[in-house]
């Protein structure tokens, strides 16, 4: 498969690099294409084809990113197109979560305070997950998509279309162990900050979190 990564970390080493690459083995595809519209230098990631613009792909997601939907930014519109254009599976975490929302009519509002800890996510089938959040931002209208999970700091925390491919979380299923490691190593992460995520806690991933293969 093609796989269309919508790169909005591209200049982190450890949420850029390192947590692209625990996103993209789950996926298990052929190619790789790395996306990001939001910054005109990005690292080398060693890995994938840096493209200018969306190519075709069997499949798409949107990372987050140290921006703000709240904030809006004339690149982001490029991302808007990309979204209602799509025909292929979509998926979006953390920022992408935001971006998808507004994009379907979704409304964005930004906490006085920021979310950087593990947390239970409470699913509408009845399963719960621990996952690593780190945002600030939230959606509070989810507009075309139905809300699918909550947790107790934030109502909306995954969503899914009711007619299209599209699948989005607040949360990083990315964040595993072995990520927020990376990010403390390289220092996208003092020791402080690495200390607030109980990744013990932690039961989801990328594959849990957007179904793409049995728990």
């Amino acid at each position: 498969m093609r796989l269309l990564v919508v790169d909005l970390l591209a200049e982190r080493e450890g949420f850029g690099r390192a947590g692209v690459r625990e996103i993209v083995h789950h996926f298990s595809p052929e190619e790789v294409f790395l996306w990001s519209p939001h910054v005109e230098k990005r690292l080398d990631y060693g890995y994938g084809t840096v493209v200018d613009h969306p190519v075709e792909a069997d499949a798409v997601i949107i990372t987050g990113s140290r921006r703000n939907v709240s904030m809006w930014e004339p690149w982001m519109d490029d991302v808007v197109d990309l979204i209602r254009s799509a025909e292929v599976p979509l998926y979006g975490i953390c920022f992408g979560h935001q971006i998808i929302a507004h994009a379907f009519g979704g409304r964005i509002v930004r906490a006085p305070t920021d979310s950087h800890f593990v947390a239970e996510v409470r699913e509408e089938n009845g399963r719960s997950v621990f996952a690593s959040f780190a945002h600030q931002e939230h959606v509070v209208d989810a507009g075309e998509l139905e809300v699918i999970a909550s947790a107790a700091h934030c109502d909306i925390a995954a969503c899914r279309h009711p007619s299209k491919p599209i699948f989005t979380v607040q949360y990083h299923p990315e964040a595993v162990s072995e990520v927020l490691d990376a990010a403390h190593a390289c220092g996208d992460m003092n020791a402080e900050e690495r200390a607030a995520y109980d990744d013990a806690l932690l039961t989801t991933n990328v594959a849990v979190a957007f179904g793409l293969k049995p728990d």
